[in-house]
């Protein structure tokens, strides 16, 4: 685990590095947005319709998605009662509500799980995160964003979800699956081929999304608990649920490590949408990142005794 994350590290800080040393004639910003754009539109939904149209969809599926479904809701139910006790504006409420609950699962869970496990992981975290997770995101928490948030423009959960290009993957390829269509090869290369650019570009991207200006004092109250609730209460409420349905081992080491990611990445655009306190959510990106990777090997090695 250790020198997986070593080896991601590197990428993650070409990325921080792309953001500052960039060709000055498209602003960082940009840069960052484009890529975000080809790995979301593209090569994400290529290695979704891939993995899933091969993949067992079987009862460890239905269990993997109501683990990330209870871990998200776990995030957000324990973030509820801290805000209770604490002094923060409505902005900051949603950000902690959102940075607390929803994971990386994509954008760091994928490279850490495949470089650790192996090829055979990507299912688990695609299903976990794209069966659960981002439909919760853009349904409740987009609520949630706008109840906090400045902007009160009107949510259509179902508009947001139909504009998912690896949702749509996610259809097709359990339509294939389940319907019993043998993937042809040459369509299985040509998406193994756009599958190889995903996890270095998602790093990169990650690197370049990382906001270390955002990190002040004043915050530090506010991310303790993010950092609590994200890389610690949520992963331990997953693990004792996994054991008590009697999920596979192999499976419970990948949805504890899936949850126990940092905060996930795209929570920065809808906090921008809704006015949230983007700066509080870039600095819980940056602080449980930073974290976790000191907290993802205690994880494995914990699951692995």
């Amino acid at each position: 685990m250790l020198t997986a994350l070593i080896q991601m590290s590197l990428l993650i800080a070409c990325g921080s590095l792309w953001k500052y040393y960039a060709p000055s004639h498209i602003s960082p910003l940009a840069h960052r947005r484009a890529l975000t754009d080809i790995v979301f539109y593209i090569f994400l939904p290529a290695m979704v319709l891939n993995v899933i149209w091969d993949a067992p969809l079987n009862q460890s599926s239905l269990f993997i998605s109501f683990l990330a479904a209870c871990g998200v809701l776990s995030g957000l139910l324990v973030t509820w009662f801290v805000l209770k006790g604490l002094n923060c504006s409505n902005e900051q409420r949603g950000v902690l509500l959102l940075a607390s609950s929803f994971p990386n699962a994509t954008y760091l869970g994928l490279p850490v799980l495949e470089q650790v496990i192996g090829p055979s992981a990507r299912a688990t975290v695609l299903q976990y995160d794209l069966f659960a997770c981002t439909p919760i995101l853009l349904s409740v928490g987009m609520l949630i964003a706008r109840y906090y948030g400045d902007n009160k423009t009107d949510v259509h959960p179902i508009k947001e979800l139909v504009k998912v290009a690896p949702l749509w993957a996610v259809a097709l390829g359990v339509t294939f699956n389940l319907g019993g269509l043998e993937q042809p090869s040459f369509i299985h290369n040509g998406l193994s081929t756009l599958s190889g650019a995903v996890v270095p570009l998602m790093l990169i991207v990650l690197g370049m999304s990382i906001q270390w200006k955002s990190i002040h004092i004043r915050f530090i109250a506010l991310l303790l608990p993010i950092i609590a609730t994200s890389l610690l209460i949520v992963p331990l409420v997953v693990l004792g649920l996994s054991h008590s349905i009697g999920l596979e081992i192999i499976l419970i080491n990948q949805v504890v490590i899936v949850a126990a990611m940092p905060t996930m990445i795209f929570g920065i655009v809808i906090s921008e949408r809704y006015h949230l306190d983007t700066e509080l959510y870039a600095a819980a990106v940056t602080v449980t990142t930073l974290f976790s990777l000191i907290t993802l090997p205690v994880w494995f090695y914990f699951l692995s005794r």
